[in-house]
């Protein structure tokens, strides 16, 4: 038995998400199938985080246990050319035994793009949220900068998710925006909850609006409750650059 770490990227437009479903193309799905014609039998991919519907990822790691002897190269190679388009394999390496994609994790990292204009072009509808209302990119930074460091985050979690523990630690918590109209929120921590990266954008979308102070980002964390916080952001925009190790 060997254990192999495989970095993907997907666009996650067509997909059901990470998951596999009763329904529908899931990035789970489509690699475990994949490697499931190496392996001679079914296998079960271990995901860092599971997208949602619609979400990208830039650098998404899987893990898995099989005992095929393909070497890595190849086996790259050969699973690209059996997965969708709008899913790659970027690399495979063999990793130590017990290696699991999401418990060994230390922190991930999550971008979430915003077209801020009166248009937006129909070739990046899939990737980013169009927010044509003009945003105050230093009042959303200002509101994001209070979220770092270890917090309760119940306000910026789906209602209904059975995690016990909505503790986590940000160690990014950035909004800037270009010389055009893109405005990005960066953020990196030990863990995040069912839709909350979306939550917060939602939240920082609504300080940009001038709808919230800045300020408020203290009592939305105190107050541990999602109807206090703004909507969920719409999933296109948001990406998971990268998933670190130890």
């Amino acid at each position: 038995m060997r254990t192999l770490k495989l970095t993907l990227s997907y666009d996650g437009t067509r997909l059901v998400g990470w998951q596999r479903q009763a329904e529908g193309e899931s990035v789970q799905g489509v690699l475990e199938d994949a490697l499931a014609r190496f392996e001679g039998g079914p296998v079960t991919v271990h995901g860092a985080g599971r997208t949602d519907a619609g979400v990208h990822a830039l650098g998404q790691v899987a893990s898995v246990e099989v005992t095929f002897a393909h070497d890595v190269a190849t086996l790259t190679r050969a699973l690209n050319a059996q997965l969708p388009e709008d899913v790659r394999v970027l690399s495979v390496e063999e990793a130590a035994p017990g290696f699991h994609a999401r418990f060994s994790a230390r922190a991930k990292t999550y971008r979430y793009c915003i077209r801020n204009g009166a248009v937006a072009s129909p070739f990046e509808r899939a990737y980013v949220w169009h927010v044509p209302q003009p945003l105050d990119v230093d009042a959303m930074q200002q509101a994001a900068s209070r979220l770092l460091g270890r917090h309760d985050f119940s306000t910026f979690r789906s209602i209904g998710t059975d995690v016990p523990d909505a503790v986590r630690t940000l160690r990014t918590s950035d909004v800037a925006g270009d010389a055009g109209s893109l405005v990005t929120y960066e953020v990196s921590g030990d863990g995040f909850l069912r839709h909350m990266v979306r939550a917060i954008v939602g939240t920082l979308v609504e300080v940009g609006r001038g709808w919230r102070d800045p300020a408020q980002m203290d009592a939305l964390l105190q107050a541990r409750d999602r109807a206090r916080a703004g909507a969920t952001a719409p999933p296109q925009g948001l990406f998971l650059v990268r998933v670190d190790y130890d």
